[in-house]
């Protein structure tokens, strides 16, 4: 078990937990936060997961989804068990919700990988990555240093001070901003919306950002809420920050119906209004699926699933008429 950062020792053996906004205090001897990766032992706070993988692959680096960050490229992606909030609709529930078998992998052997296969480096994804926090600094330390990219796929749960720590190392997140009412994340993850907003505006400043949105019928799926998340967006991450609405599918806990192909394009319609790049995800439609110049409006990716073909860009421009397409290409 490895030792933990962030984290307060109290005069009875007790710990604090400072990563995430939960703020888990008073843990006892043997009990865990929320995320149950995270425990006291002998009156440390030990990482339970550090070093622990359960999915290994190598990734269109789309599919974390990435749109604007090396277009076509693949990546190692990594993961653990465990999450900081309990959605009851999580799409990737067997791993985020429960325990499950891990194998143990070293940073040496994750840097290894990383390097091989044409890949461009590490994503830290399919479950929350922040509850991984040590393993994925250390390895995110260590495939900087090599050249390579580091990718976080998060929730955006994440206090200021560690986000900090890890943030020079990291060259793109994609962020799960799941509503824009403090109610819903209550509700339905146990979390709060602040801190994922602040979260989102501090990696900003340091690294490429793409939001996704889960779309799920009757609890974020209203024209009000679209146009909220967009204006936010613009306002805060810029008009050129891409946003994947993506369709829900009956997982887990929640059984409301899977998400209408029209209610994706509905939103779209809204989104667009205030952001240049709006993609629709888990559906098929040639509604926002390729990326058109936002000048000239000539195709710039166009997109089949996960095969990609890169049409008249050069660099991170439009290569017709020179003007920037937000694309992370180096």
């Amino acid at each position: 078990m490895h030792e933990a950062l962030f984290y307060e020792k109290t005069a009875d053996g007790r710990v604090d937990c400072r990563l995430c906004p939960h703020g888990c205090s008073g843990l006892a001897e043997g009990k865990t936060g929320i995320c149950r990766v995270r425990k006291n032992v002998d009156g440390r706070l030990v990482s339970l997961v550090y070093g622990e993988v359960t999915s290994v692959n190598l990734d269109p680096v789309e599919k974390k989804p990435l749109y604007h960050f090396h277009p076509g490229r693949d990546i190692l992606s990594i993961g653990t068990w465990g999450c900081n909030f309990h959605c009851a609709f999580c799409q990737n529930w067997q791993i985020s919700q429960q325990e499950v078998t891990t194998q143990s992998v070293s940073v040496e052997r994750v840097l290894r990988l990383a390097g091989e296969n044409g890949s461009i480096g590490v994503a830290y994804t399919y479950n929350e990555p922040s509850i991984w926090y040590e393993f994925v600094l250390d390895c995110a330390q260590r495939v900087h240093a090599a050249g390579l990219k580091n990718v976080l796929v998060t929730n955006g749960f994440i206090n200021a001070e560690p986000a900090a720590k890890w943030l020079p190392f990291i060259d793109a997140l994609n962020i799960d901003i799941k509503s824009m009412d403090d109610a819903f994340y209550r509700e339905q993850t146990g979390g709060r919306l602040e801190p994922v907003l602040a979260a989102a505006v501090q990696a900003r400043e340091q690294a490429h950002v793409e939001v996704t949105n889960l779309v799920i019928p009757t609890l974020n799926d209203t024209d009000d809420h679209f146009a909220r998340l967009a204006t936010w967006m613009a306002a805060e991450l810029g008009k050129e920050t891409p946003l994947h609405l993506s369709a829900y599918s009956p997982r887990y806990r929640l059984k409301i119906g899977a998400t209408r192909l029209e209610t994706l394009e509905r939103a779209h319609t809204v989104c667009s209004e205030h952001l240049d790049y709006v993609y629709l995800g888990n559906v098929s439609s040639s509604v926002g699926r390729d990326t058109f110049c936002t000048s000239c409006g000539t195709a710039l990716v166009s997109r089949f699933g996960y095969r990609v073909d890169l049409k008249n860009l050069e660099g991170p421009n439009c290569g017709r008429c020179g003007v920037p397409a937000h694309i992370v290409t180096d």
